[in-house]
């Protein structure tokens, strides 16, 4: 991808399938990256690549500050943001306040507070490319899902907000849509729900007109593509990878 060598990407959630395979293709690129995650279980891999990772929670707004100033004052500007990170709570109308609560508080609040505290890098930078985690689920409705469609839905709607508001500072912000992924997230969303993976995995796999559910490298692709100067007439923009998913 063009314009990615030396580039300096925070990826959020990058201990996730997602995260770390947008870390992964953006250090094959030549970027030099951060990481964020709540979670420090596995961080070694990320040092492996030479990624400065903090274990941060995003809905904290003091921690969130911190780290963003550590990355700051450590690599230098971040010219990407991935925002990656995410709760993945799966309920309907039954959802109850704190589920709401806990939520909204990564999905939109935590997205949100990592955005604000980078913006200022950018602009500093002359510009970037913010790139949010948004889904099929943010395009359709899904039963028993509407606490996590929801934010999904909303990050779409945050992405065209912010590409008005920040294109006068050159920093583009685009949403990639992942379709059914094989993930852990997949797995362990399987056991909560009582279900069997492997039925679960044929299921999903016959949504798509590809016939598969998708692999995290994929969405890695798309990421370095949303990041690189390759997309630099997209802003405000949702980039579905789905395998025909929404097609059918």
């Amino acid at each position: 991808m063009r314009g990615l060598p030396g580039k300096i990407a925070l990826v959020t959630g990058g201990l996730g399938d997602l995260g770390y395979a947008s870390i992964v293709r953006l250090v094959e690129e030549g970027c030099v990256v951060a990481s964020f995650d709540l979670k420090a279980d596995d961080e070694e891999k990320l040092s492996a690549l030479g990624v400065f990772h903090q274990t941060v929670n995003i809905a904290d707004e003091s921690a969130v500050k911190a780290a963003c100033a550590a990355i700051q004052q450590k690599l230098g500007s971040v010219a990407i943001l991935v925002n990656c990170a995410a709760r993945f709570i799966f309920r309907g109308v039954e959802a109850t306040p704190a589920e709401w609560t806990d939520i909204l508080s990564v999905n939109i609040i935590g997205t949100t507070l990592v955005t604000q505290n980078i913006v200022p890098q950018m602009k500093t930078a002359g510009g970037g490319s913010i790139i949010n985690f948004s889904s099929v689920s943010g395009f359709v409705g899904q039963a028993n899902f509407s606490t996590y469609n929801a934010t999904k839905f909303a990050l779409r709607g945050l992405t065209k907000c912010w590409a008005q508001d920040l294109a006068p500072a050159n920093i583009r912000v685009n949403t990639v849509c992942p379709g059914y992924i094989y993930t852990s997230a997949f797995t362990d969303s399987c056991k909560k729900l009582g279900l069997d993976i492997d039925e679960e995995d044929r299921r999903a796999s016959a949504m798509h007109l590809l016939g598969r559910q998708g692999r995290p490298p994929e969405i890695g692709a798309a990421v370095a593509f949303l990041a690189s100067d390759d997309a630099s007439f997209m802003t405000g923009s949702d980039l579905v990878v789905d395998g025909g998913y929404l097609a059918k």
